[in-house]
């Protein structure tokens, strides 16, 4: 196996002066609706963003299009490919689904979305590496071990179905899936949502640690400001369908320049 599965943690770090993720004109419109539009970002490599926003501002359909699950319709989507950076939506068919298999993680906040619920949690893990050609059963299982070691499952477990697991354990099973294969950038979609408040603590404790162990770069939709400011270096707020604010953590939350994001800390909003 390849070191992208357990024998080691990073196939390739980059300078932190190169994004990993650039986005310009960023435009999803449905019909007349405006899903995101005209959106500029980048995202460095170590970084944690977190995108905030009332229901309906755009987040989601953002963190789509970002993550590959959505083509714009305006705009472009550039990833770090070794020294270069290349168009996510015009880049050859075969090239993307490699990189959406192996380099770029999704964290939905529905776990069935991302998890196979009739083939056991070592197979979801394994699956992963298949995409990398891996087919060595051994390797595989030893693989999906280290990994739910890594995110705090019972190794136990291993054969276990995900429909019996809790929806803590769903989230850090789907984590571990994403991380098989080392990717550079995770997309996580409101992943503590629904999750009790001792559930969501222990879920922030291990990314906070997973990306400060792996380097990963993590681009985080919540609705939850305080999730955010646990987690994250950055902050976006979305707001019909833009990007009104943005920029390190503390300086937006502290001292908001935004009416919208007024709003937003002055009332901790949570829809």
């Amino acid at each position: 196996m390849t070191s992208t599965a357990c024998d080691g943690l990073r196939p390739t770090a980059f300078t932190d002066d190169e994004p990993i993720v650039r986005a310009r004109n960023l435009t999803r419109l449905y019909g007349t609706r405006v899903g995101c539009l005209e959106v500029d970002l980048d995202v460095f490599p170590g970084e944690v963003v977190a995108v905030v926003g009332e229901s309906g501002s755009g987040k989601t359909t953002l963190l789509r299009c970002l993550s590959g699950l959505s083509p714009p319709t305006e705009g472009t989507v550039l990833y770090r490919n070794g020294t270069d950076l290349v168009d996510l939506y015009q880049m050859d068919a075969s090239l993307r689904r490699r990189l959406l298999r192996t380099a770029i993680g999704v964290v939905f906040q529905r776990p069935e979305e991302g998890i196979r619920m009739r083939v056991s949690a070592g197979g979801n893990i394994g699956e992963r590496l298949l995409a990398e050609g891996e087919r060595r059963f051994r390797r595989l299982r030893e693989a999906a071990s280290f990994w739910m070691e890594r995110v705090e499952l019972d190794l136990q477990r291993l054969d276990d179905l995900p429909g019996t697991y809790s929806g803590g354990m769903l989230q850090r099973l789907q984590i571990a899936k994403n991380l098989a294969t080392n990717p550079r950038i995770i997309f996580m979609d409101e992943p503590t949502s629904g999750l009790d408040v001792s559930v969501q603590a222990r879920f922030l404790d291990l990314m906070r640690r997973l990306v400060r162990e792996l380097g990963l770069s993590v681009v985080m939709v919540t609705h939850d400001l305080a999730v955010a400011r646990l987690l994250a270096h950055r902050l976006l707020v979305m707001f019909q369908g833009r990007i009104v604010e943005h920029g390190l953590m503390d300086r937006v939350l502290d001292d908001p320049q935004h009416p919208y994001t007024q709003l937003l800390v002055s009332s901790r909003l949570t829809v």
